[in-house]
């Protein structure tokens, strides 16, 4: 078997999902992961479909060809590396006023860190009472066993209180 990871893109409208499971599914893949969005009026993602190895090449050509419908672009995947002893598992959930840089100043006190992103979601919304835009965001962390959680805890309090954004550490 092999590991495809496919990136999609397109303007977003009903079937494109079934196009793109269509295409992996007569060429013998089986989807196994993905995440899948509209944002800003497109449709994006990245799916993990396994295939056997000798039907790989159809697979790649029947996704990349849905010209006008999904742009496509097939990496080779791997299965996920092990990692050396006990990492820590953190979510981090941020609330606050938007403002350019949070995505930026937090990514880069946890890259700093040694910590790897596994999962961020975000997004603004109108702030209910106050007026303006409120910036939501939701990450799940790994920390690795050379980096004291403490430590990181205190980076992330320090930048939330310079931002002025509410952090929640779990």
């Amino acid at each position: 078997m092999r590991n495809l990871v496919l990136s999609v893109i397109g303007d977003d409208r009903p079937g494109l999902v079934s196009a793109l499971s269509d295409a992996v599914a007569s060429n013998g893949g089986n989807w196994e992961r993905s995440q899948l969005a509209q944002l800003a009026g497109k449709f994006a993602g990245i799916v993990v479909v396994a295939v056997p190895s000798d039907r790989a090449d159809g697979l790649i050509e029947a996704v990349t060809g849905l010209d006008g419908l999904l742009e496509v672009a097939v990496h080779s995947g791997d299965v996920a590396a092990s990692r050396d002893g006990d990492w820590d598992s953190l979510t981090i959930a941020v609330l606050g006023n938007d403002r350019t840089g949070i995505v930026q100043e937090l990514s880069a006190a946890l890259g700093a860190s040694g910590v790897t992103i596994e999962n961020m979601t975000t997004g603004t919304r109108e702030a209910p009472m106050a007026g303006g835009m409120l910036f939501e965001a939701e990450l799940h962390v790994m920390v690795p066993p050379s980096v004291e959680l403490d430590a990181v805890r205190a980076d992330l309090e320090r930048i939330a209180a310079e931002l002025l954004v509410d952090l929640d550490l779990n």
